[in-house]
């Protein structure tokens, strides 16, 4: 786990779907959180990048999560839609937002 780089953060009311990849894009993980396992998680995980899309709740979860030394983007939902590559589920919209965030010339 200490080759994540990014990790694609797919938020709901209850629970949270991960996606981290390592530098050169291969997926690592793929785990299903609650709010209380996502803040267990992060504060011991080393700091990396976490990319998500922006959302009522995404503002305070960016702030939490940068409060433990991650950097946090957000991604505006429309530019994410096109990176959805099969069946829409939650963890293929998380491994979405980790393809839109690895783009250059994204805006985050």
């Amino acid at each position: 786990m200490d080759t994540v780089t990014l990790v694609g953060i797919d938020l709901g009311k209850h629970r949270f779907h991960l996606h981290g990849q390592d530098k050169r894009g291969k997926a690592v993980f793929r785990k299903k959180l609650s709010r209380k396992q996502l803040v267990e998680f992060f504060s011991t995980f080393h700091p990396c990048t976490e990319a998500m899309e922006t959302c009522a709740g995404a503002h305070h979860t960016a702030r939490l999560l940068a409060s433990f030394g991650h950097n946090v983007k957000l991604i505006s939902p429309q530019f994410v839609r096109p990176f959805v590559k099969s069946n829409k589920n939650d963890f293929v919209d998380a491994e979405a937002i980790c393809e839109a965030a690895c783009r250059p010339a994204m805006h985050l």
